[in-house]
């Protein structure tokens, strides 16, 4: 008994990659989980899929009226309207992939206490089901750029990196949420003013160039710095995200790591304290 007690807390304590190929052997459930989540957002919304395209164009409206025509924010010579659009476009899926995914476990309880499969693969399901929104965005995204007769050059070749950068933010921020609010019931009443704060501390609504040269490399630690300043150089010809995008990239990475193995760590006692 000894034994056996010995080894449960040692593979509680170190990461084990097998937990990680279980994700890919239940492939399918994954797939089912996202597409329930999808169908139960829009049968539940009387807007439905509409939603995906009023909320990023209304956020621009009230963003182009107070910081760009009242406060005159500069805009890199862009149009304001598509330079903050831009942007709203992957903040959008970032907010609700990290709401929805941090409040999944506590949601998904009843599930969770019945049957075993990997628990991560209900914030996974929870980050995937935003992407439809976001394809959705994307095309309004396409369409406002034809009405400012704005062309992507070669950068666009880059747009598929910024995508994954997205989403692996998402993916860090969820998977970590996650498993502090099943632990800790506080933390989904943090949620909503840690991400609206997040949004005033990335280049949504104004340049990363007006942030001075000394702040550049704090500011670079967050992730959707890069992302927004990458999705704005690709699509609409904005400053190139340069050295930041890397620093970003090597965060998401760093934090995308901590939150899985955080997870793993606290896996176990899930349905317990759910």
């Amino acid at each position: 008994m000894h034994v056996i007690s010995t080894r449960r807390l040692e593979s509680t304590r170190r990461f084990d990659w097998r937990r990680v190929t279980d994700v890919w052997r239940y492939r399918e459930l994954l797939y089912f989980l996202t597409w329930r989540d999808v169908k139960v957002r829009y049968k539940q919304a009387a807007l439905g899929a509409a939603w995906a395209v009023i909320q990023p164009v209304m956020s621009m409206v009230v963003f182009t009226v107070f910081f760009g025509r009242l406060a005159h924010m500069p805009s890199d010579g862009l149009p304001y309207p598509l330079f903050t659009l831009c942007a709203l476009v992957p903040w959008t899926y970032l907010s609700t992939a990290v709401t929805g995914g941090s409040a999944s476990l506590v949601g998904q309880q009843h599930v969770l206490s019945k049957v075993y499969f990997p628990r991560i693969l209900v914030p996974l399901a929870a980050i995937a089901a935003p992407l439809v929104d976001f394809a959705i965005a994307i095309a309004i995204l396409v369409a406002v750029m034809a009405g400012y007769q704005v062309v992507p050059g070669l950068a666009v070749l880059w747009l598929p990196f910024f995508v994954a950068l997205m989403v692996a933010t998402a993916a860090a921020t969820a998977i970590g949420l996650a498993a502090l609010t099943a632990r800790y019931r506080d933390v989904r009443y943090v949620v909503p003013y840690a991400v609206q704060l997040w949004l005033f501390a990335t280049p949504v609504a104004y340049p990363a160039s007006i942030v001075p040269e000394r702040w550049r490399v704090l500011y670079g630690l967050n992730p959707m710095t890069g992302v927004v300043e990458g999705f704005r150089w690709a699509l609409i010809g904005g400053q190139p995200p340069g050295a930041v995008t890397l620093l970003s990239a090597v965060t998401v990475v760093l934090a995308l790591v901590g939150a899985i193995v955080y997870f793993r760590r606290v896996e176990g006692t899930v349905v317990d304290v759910l």
